[in-house]
């Protein structure tokens, strides 16, 4: 298992056009929690201009896949997208978990 990071950069009206796409946009997310894709999502403030969505999988298809579905991206509220894999190493669901005493 591998994490990704589903960054959206949001567009400036993005808190003004939200409203009307709001609820597709958490039923998809919601969904794909209940599928084991999504682990956690939300908006990052002041200033709210970017979104940060945490995927867990072998590869990058499901966010990636998320993303393309995304009312929020096919809307246009979100004004571009990437994905990253994130290298865990500390935290109970680090995908890669690093000790300082060589503990796996």
């Amino acid at each position: 298992m591998n994490h990704y990071l589903l960054t959206y950069h949001l567009a400036p009206d993005y808190l003004e056009r939200r409203p009307q796409y709001r609820e597709p946009h958490l039923a998809l997310a919601w969904a794909a929690v209940e599928r084991g894709e999504l682990v956690l999502g939300g908006a990052v403030e002041d200033p709210v201009d970017t979104a940060l969505l945490l995927f867990a999988g072998e590869g990058p298809e499901a966010a990636e896949a998320f993303a393309r579905a995304d009312p929020y991206v096919t809307e246009g509220i979100v004004e571009r997208w990437t994905v990253r894999r994130w290298a865990t190493v500390v935290g109970k669901s680090a995908a890669n978990p690093v000790h300082v005493d060589g503990r796996a």
